[in-house]
């Protein structure tokens, strides 16, 4: 059974009645043809209809999902960006971009926050923005078609929307390799380091189904292990799946274990062997820009021990700075816009990016921080 259920262009909100009187609130993101990426609509109107229902006593819990049937969320809406990033290209400021970012983060932010629990239904392709959403959820939820990954390696951008947080969180050296090659995570890898919490081979209605049958308290904490009772019934385990990352780990560890972005780099390059997954890992590395590379190591090495809000307002320092540098421009041209597939990247290597070039990308653009109040 549902009720007031919303559509708008590109994303659609339900309420979902429970057996006992309580609310779910349903979000949909509904852009499938371009595997849910959002765009700046669709993260102001989720802000919006997240913050009324967290408001709301009646609403026991928000569920996340894509539409399709092919992704969560592939990312963030890079095109709009490119486009922006092209009408202020050579100037210090880029009105659209400051907003888009800020207004994400926000929206993170407030999903990890949140005293409402959020469940994600991490289904299909979770990649970039989809990942911040999911990292920020309380329940999140993989199925036998979950793929995650932070792939931002190959457009000239950066592990954000949180990924300072979550990444450094990672067994190991992971977190660090994740961002250096965006390797694709399956469910049982997510499951392993601790970006999922449940596997669940059933269908998303038998789900949400289960979840409007409980029946619930007007008692916060009494809902959240309802919620968990409810959903650990559901689970399983991924038993069928290969553990890549934990079949690696060692390897992984031994890798990525230097004093300098530079040096993780060259093993990496250099680490040849007859495995597919280790292959994919290093072309996506051999391919991608040296300047994210450089980036991706010295936002886990200054964020370690920030806050949450802190960790936000350094990455939306670090995406605004990419969207004045050019790098980032032209691995989105090549990807997706001249689908070329040949960046030409400021640097040929890692080697050739001096430090304080680096710095640079940390250092507030604006008068004021859009996300200081967090």
């Amino acid at each position: 059974m549902t009720d007031n259920v919303q559509f708008q262009e590109s994303v659609q909100f339900e309420e979902r009645p429970t057996g006992s009187g309580h609310l779910i609130g349903r979000a949909t993101l509904n852009a499938p043809r371009s595997l849910n990426a959002l765009s700046l609509e669709m993260i102001e109107a989720l802000d919006r209809q997240i913050t009324d229902w967290q408001a709301r006593e009646e609403v026991v819990a928000i569920w996340l999902e894509g539409n399709g049937g092919k992704a969560l969320s592939a990312g963030g809406d890079v095109v709009a960006l490119h486009g922006a990033m092209v009408k202020h290209a050579g100037q210090s400021r880029n009105p659209f971009t400051e907003h888009y970012f800020a207004s994400e983060y926000r929206l993170d932010h407030r999903l990890h926050t949140s005293e409402t629990p959020v469940i994600c239904w991490a289904d299909g392709v979770v990649m970039g923005g989809g990942m911040g959403l999911m990292q920020a959820s309380q329940f999140r939820l993989v199925t036998p078609k979950s793929r995650l990954a932070m792939p931002e390696i190959t457009i000239g951008l950066f592990p954000d929307v949180g990924a300072s947080w979550f990444l450094n969180r990672l067994p190991g050296k992971t977190g660090l390799f994740l961002g250096l090659t965006g390797v694709h995570l399956n469910a049982r890898d997510a499951l392993d380091l601790g970006l999922a919490d449940r596997f669940v081979d059933a269908d998303r209605e038998q789900v949400l189904d289960a979840l409007a049958e409980t029946h619930y308290q007007d008692d916060r904490d009494a809902n959240r292990r309802q919620l968990h009772r409810t959903l650990q019934d559901l689970a399983t385990r991924p038993d069928s799946l290969t553990p890549a990352v934990m079949d690696h780990l060692d390897t992984i560890n031994t890798l990525c274990d230097a004093a300098t972005v530079n040096e993780v780099v060259h093993r990496i390059l250099e680490h040849k062997q007859c495995d597919g997954w280790l292959d994919k890992a290093r072309a996506t590395l051999a391919d991608g820009c040296p300047q994210t590379a450089h980036l991706v190591w010295e936002q886990l090495r200054r964020s370690r021990h920030l806050s949450l809000a802190e960790v936000f307002r350094m990455e939306w320092c670090l995406a605004v700075q990419c969207t004045l540098h050019a790098d980032f421009r032209e691995g989105v041209r090549a990807l997706l816009i001249d689908k070329d597939g040949k960046p030409r990247f400021r640097h040929r290597d890692v080697d050739q990016i001096d430090p304080s070039y680096i710095d640079s990308f940390f250092q507030n653009p604006a008068p004021q921080h859009p996300l200081a109040d967090l």
